[in-house]
């Protein structure tokens, strides 16, 4: 039926309970048929002006089945003003009484109420008569949180016919709440007791309704409700919901991030636009994890031009369609070039004058650059120093470098490359006008080589899950969370800095393993095995985000802190940075104790 058709039927209803109204007090208070049929321009009169207001007040406008308080309060200021035609009928016409207006206007008001509300009544009663046969076959729910966003979830399951969930309890801290109901549903205990009331109620999904509660909460929840293997569903924060208003449709299953236990990033946009816009932006190893997260973001910040440098061609071109689809008015370009061949990174400088470098590319892979040290150096030392010193030559503004936690106390190949890294960009700072930066950062969740797409897949095949210590720790952090900090990093680049990013808590890998085997719906060492295997080569069982001769400074952002940086002989350095990278070109087994010359730190140096 159309909405046209719908308000027609409205209108004659309304014209109806008007004719009725007003017969039937006249018939009631004068106790004559006949003049009930004499008084017909009465009811078209009063009629049309009925409908003439009900149009005003939007009445014809609202789907009976959603009727709510607001429109009730609306059909009683309606009658009111229709009420008041009564009475202004009933004073010019010396036929009418008092008994007549009081009659006409409670038949009027007591039919215009019934016949809006009518449909959703028999709705209800619908309902209510199904119910046994419904509940014992929809899938029954656990809410965690009995407040407002509790109380919002709760409403929708019990009252959308399109949501097929059945609340059957709540659990709740406060003391105050439990025993109670909110929406027909009781808050049956505390959250310690989830195992228990789950096996009470035969829950078969648990939904986590408390967005305004810090992450660390939600991942000691979250573990708690593992216990019970039920489907465990959560919100997200609750400023990531601009509108403050929360719904079934943002409910979400739980995945790795949520297990954190650390709030999301949250960065000034502002100070990230005041250096990114209307700027000639250029990304090396674009295509990567992060380097295409820099991309997106950047995108969205109105850069003059973005220059994308990778020497994959195949993600060089996925980021680049993404783009391109999502952002048609970018000004975009992409060239397909190794940061290790100086001339053709010269030649980018020349062609496209970046104002703005973030250098991503690099090897990082520890295990791998073990075992082509160098490698490492080839394309990390060798690579940054071309890229660096073309922005120093070109007029580059700034220079970010993307570096590591695991350039501090290095014991692998990999994070001495890093903290070599670090170095040119802090001397380069003092060469050149550019000003230079490096910012520090652990693990990042789904980025290519990570141990969480490992995970994935080993489940998925069946297990086992392999690790290599039951002890290592990690810090971790999603890509755009990094990113984000990264650009904001830059904003406070004064130069010579290293910037290290606040990963949180350090995340025990074999706890990780776990809960990513119960979040499968499986169940560890029963349905998985978890392997320890042994530590790789120059692989570290703790991470450290600093040295401990560095220190540490605030920035405005608590989740950015500066390094104070490490003094070293930087005579000479350059040279020696060259002579590094073509004693790596020469493929000697020496590489290794030449790195530890230039880095003190480096613990695995000789081997």
């Amino acid at each position: 039926m159309n909405n046209a058709l719908k308000r027609t039927i409205l209108v004659f209803i309304d014209v109806l309970i008007v004719a009725f109204s007003l017969i039937s007090a006249i018939y009631l208070s004068l106790g004559d048929l006949q003049d009930c049929l004499s008084e017909w321009w009465l009811v078209l009169a009063a009629g049309l002006t009925t409908v003439a207001i009900n149009f005003c007040l939007g009445l014809y406008n609202k789907i009976l089945k959603y009727v709510g308080i607001a429109d009730v309060a609306k059909l009683v200021l309606a009658s009111f003003a229709e009420i008041i035609v009564f009475g202004v009928i009933a004073m010019v016409s010396v036929n009418y009484s008092l008994e007549w207006f009081v009659i006409c206007s409670v038949f009027y008001s007591i039919l215009l109420v019934a016949s809006r509300i009518s449909i959703k009544a028999l709705e209800i009663i619908e309902r209510a008569v199904k119910a046994p046969t419904v509940r014992k076959a929809l899938p029954h729910v656990m809410v965690i949180g009995a407040g407002d966003a509790g109380n919002i979830i709760i409403n929708e399951m019990r009252s959308s016919d399109k949501i097929s969930l059945l609340p059957v309890c709540v659990l709740d801290d406060d003391p105050k709440k439990i025993g109670r109901e909110i929406n027909g549903v009781k808050i049956v205990g505390r959250i310690d007791e989830v195992e228990k009331y789950a096996k009470e109620y035969h829950v078969d999904q648990i939904v986590i309704a408390m967005p305004s509660v810090d992450r660390k909460t939600v991942r000691d929840i979250i573990v708690k409700c593992q216990k019970t293997k039920c489907k465990i569903r959560t919100l997200p924060g609750i400023y990531q919901m601009l509108t403050g208003a929360v719904s079934v449709s943002d409910v979400k299953d739980v995945d790795v991030a949520d297990l954190l236990g650390r709030e999301q990033v949250r960065v000034n946009l502002d100070e990230i636009l005041g250096y990114i816009e209307n700027r000639v932006v250029m990304i090396t190893g674009g295509g990567g994890s992060i380097g295409s997260e820099l991309c997106r973001q950047i995108a969205t910040h109105n850069p003059k031009q973005l220059i994308i440098v990778d020497i994959y061609e195949n993600n060089a071109y996925d980021i680049q369609q993404e783009l391109v689809r999502q952002h048609p008015e970018l000004n975009l370009e992409v060239r397909i070039a190794s940061v290790r061949d100086k001339a053709r990174v010269d030649s980018l400088f020349a062609e496209f004058k970046p104002e703005i470098v973030f250098h991503a590319a690099a090897h990082k892979h520890v295990p791998l650059m073990e075992d082509s040290p160098n490698e490492a150096i080839k394309n990390n030392v060798g690579g940054t120093y071309n890229v660096a010193d073309a922005a120093g030559r070109f007029g580059a503004d700034k220079f970010v470098l993307i570096s590591t936690d695991k350039a501090v106390n290095p014991t692998n190949i990999m994070g001495a490359s890093k903290r070599i890294c670090e170095m040119i960009a802090q001397t380069m700072d003092k060469t050149y006008k550019t000003t230079y930066v490096a910012v520090r950062f652990g693990n990042v969740l789904g980025s290519n080589g990570s141990v969480i797409p490992l995970f994935t897949k080993q489940i998925a095949e069946g297990g086992p899950i392999t690790l290599t210590h039951k002890d290592i720790v990690r810090y971790f952090m999603t890509i755009p969370e990094a990113v984000s900090l990264v650009l904001q990093a830059g904003a406070y680049a004064k130069g010579g800095e290293i910037f290290v990013l606040d990963m949180g808590e350090p995340v025990k890998i074999y706890d990780l393993a776990v809960n990513m085997i119960r979040l499968s719906g499986l169940e560890p060492f029963k349905d998985i095995d978890i392997k320890i295997v042994g530590l790789r080569p120059g692989e570290k069982l703790y991470e450290e985000r600093l040295m401990a001769e560095e220190g540490l400074l605030k920035t405005a952002n608590d989740m950015i802190s500066i390094g104070k940086p490490i003094k070293f002989n930087d005579e000479g350095f350059f040279d020696k940075i060259k002579s590094l990278v073509n004693t790596a070109k020469e493929e000697t087994d020496g590489i290794k104790a030449k790195v530890a010359e230039l880095v003190p730190t480096y613990k695995n140096g000789k081997k």
